[in-house]
């Protein structure tokens, strides 16, 4: 019985040191001018970061679907007037044009719609992504007059899009994490950014 009354004491004592800690720490940073800064940082970090970390599946899920949607259209409409495509080719001077625009078209449309539904989402961004850098310095590298001018153009925007699905991974709404949930079930898929 005392050894309770004595435990109990104690826990008692060194919950009283750590709010006393609290409290000194805290008038510490009122003296210091950091305590308005800690609630600045709660109020504008702290509190982002967990509505955000509700809502982490969602920032990939858009991106799949913008890159997605955009070509896996595009592609499908190169596919069907290939022979004007080809001589858009030939006139931006990318060798083989009979060979790589249907190879470009059909990548186009592929990987659009792979990335729409996110299956092999990392790998199907590399070639999107040299894609883009392709068009950028075939189509539109006459036009660039200034880094602004560069970062402006769209191809720039879907290569930064591509760049951070490869890095980043397709996230838990996409085939990939069902397969990857499937097949390897001795690591989770998050690993893997699914």
């Amino acid at each position: 019985m005392n050894k309770r009354i004595l435990v109990a004491h104690g826990q008692r004592r060194q919950g009283a040191v750590n709010d006393n800690l609290r409290v000194r720490g805290l008038s510490e940073h009122r003296q210091k001018g950091l305590y308005p800064m800690n609630i600045l940082i709660t109020i504008f970090y702290d509190w982002s970061r967990l509505v955000a970390s509700y809502l982490t599946w969602l920032a990939p899920l858009a991106v799949r679907i913008v890159v997605g949607w955009v070509f896996l259209w595009s592609g499908w409409a190169k596919l069907h007037m290939l022979p004007r495509m080809i001589e858009n080719f030939r006139g931006w001077g990318i060798p083989l044009p009979e060979v790589l625009t249907p190879f470009v078209s059909g990548m186009e449309f592929l990987g659009g719609l792979f990335l729409l539904i996110g299956l092999l989402t990392r790998f199907m961004s590399v070639p999107m992504m040299v894609i883009m850098v392709v068009a950028i310095i075939s189509a539109k590298w006459a036009d660039v007059d200034s880094l602004e001018t560069l970062l402006g153009f769209e191809e720039v925007s879907y290569f930064v899009m591509f760049a951070w699905l490869g890095i980043a991974g397709p996230g838990p709404v996409s085939l990939d994490h069902l397969i990857l949930k499937k097949f390897r079930s001795d690591h989770p898929p998050s690993n893997y950014g699914a």
